[in-house]
């Protein structure tokens, strides 16, 4: 289970992983399993851990006094999750995280002495860094893709980069992640079907 773990720190920092660091990773992280639609986190709940995807899809999403779902992240396997205000500042998330498949998970707790001396491994820290610099910038670009492109340049834009998504997610979660209809989006596929027809 640790092995993706371990690949992905390695592929994301140029500093090595000894031994000893392998080691410390594997006592720290927790694997946890989920079902379908089993909460790894749910509103009103702070934050205890960060998690590693190791297999499945997880949804990010809160749910509005109607009752209707809004998707903030979408994420599958080697991606991170989890609410990061909540788990930083030690208060109730605002957010829901469940799985979208059998998911299986390595968790980082936050309650113990392991998340400070993960941190301090060179190749962990080097690796954080690079992916805190990354969803930043993913999160500027998908915010400005929201205000100035239309919804069908938005799926466009995710097609391209994250065609998996279209694999494994209904529509009716890939519509609330572009912040459109169900029916927005079936007109969008229909003439993208056409053009390629």
């Amino acid at each position: 289970m640790f092995t993706s773990l371990i690949r992905y720190i390695q592929e994301r920092s140029t500093s090595p992983l000894t031994k000893n660091d392998i080691g410390l990773i594997e006592e720290a992280f927790i694997p946890k399993q989920l079902r379908k639609r089993q909460f790894l986190l749910q509103e009103g709940e702070v934050c205890k851990y960060i998690a590693f995807i190791v297999k499945g899809a997880t949804r990010q999403y809160t749910v509005d006094e109607r009752g209707y779902e809004h998707v903030l992240n979408l994420c599958i396997e080697n991606w991170w999750t989890s609410d990061r205000e909540s788990f930083h500042k030690e208060v109730p998330s605002i957010y829901n995280i469940d799985a979208w498949e059998q998911t299986e998970l390595l968790l980082l707790p936050k309650t113990n002495d392991y998340y400070e001396r993960v941190n301090n491994i060179p190749a962990f820290n080097e690796m954080r860094i690079k992916l805190d610099d990354n969803q930043h910038m993913a999160a500027q670009k998908r915010l400005h893709a929201s205000i100035n492109y239309t919804a069908d340049v938005r799926y466009e834009e995710l097609m391209r980069l994250y065609p998996e998504f279209l694999q494994r997610f209904p529509q009716h979660l890939i519509a609330s992640y572009l912040g459109i209809t169900k029916e927005t989006l079936s007109r969008i596929r229909h003439q993208a079907v056409r053009k390629q027809g």
